[in-house]
């Protein structure tokens, strides 16, 4: 082999790996949760900002609602939140923030700066609610039907199309097809 040809060779087997990496790491989101068709975990968590209030997994019975867990150190939730914002001018869900292992005024200064979708927020400041569900960092969103039950999880920051092509669809089912 000509030495000339090495550094190219080079290039392009570590060109194949990257390709193959970027490809395997697009698979995280489908990495499956032992959660779906489970009861969602029980929570009892503060309001974001109002700590005399709490909300449990029973406050939101008989309807079906998003869970999103995010926090305001996560980059990629700065990703996800015009996306969120967008689904919440739908009005098609209740949107249940979990802002999870994050200091209250950093949480509400992130509001504060690029707005607030979320129907309610909730305090998961230690985590625990968040490793009931399985969350292996944020955002992780979870769609619960209005038994309680986990229909749906994705992992990393949801896009316009899994918005439509995930989240509507499975609200719109739930919904008798409305």
């Amino acid at each position: 082999m000509n030495t000339r040809m090495i550094p190219l060779v080079g290039f392009v087997a570590l060109l194949i790996l990257l390709l193959v990496g970027l490809k395997i790491s697009d698979r995280k989101t489908l990495i499956p949760s032992p959660l779906i068709d489970k009861p969602a975990p029980a929570f009892n968590l503060p309001v974001l900002g109002n700590s005399t209030q709490n909300l449990s997994k029973e406050s939101f019975l008989g309807q079906a609602y998003l869970v999103n867990f995010w926090a305001s150190w996560c980059v990629t939730c700065r990703v996800e939140h015009p996306v969120i914002t967008e689904l919440a001018k739908r009005k098609a869900i209740t949107i249940v923030g979990m802002n999870f292992r994050d200091l209250q005024d950093d949480a509400l200064k992130w509001l504060q700066q690029y707005g607030d979708p979320y129907d309610i927020n909730l305090t998961d400041a230690d985590g625990r609610i968040s490793i009931d569900f399985g969350v292996y960092a944020a955002p992780e969103t979870f769609l619960v039907d209005p038994t309680g039950v986990i229909v749906f999880k994705h992992i990393g920051a949801l896009t316009p199309e899994i918005i439509e092509t995930e989240i509507l669809t499975r609200i719109t089912s739930m919904q008798g097809g409305k």
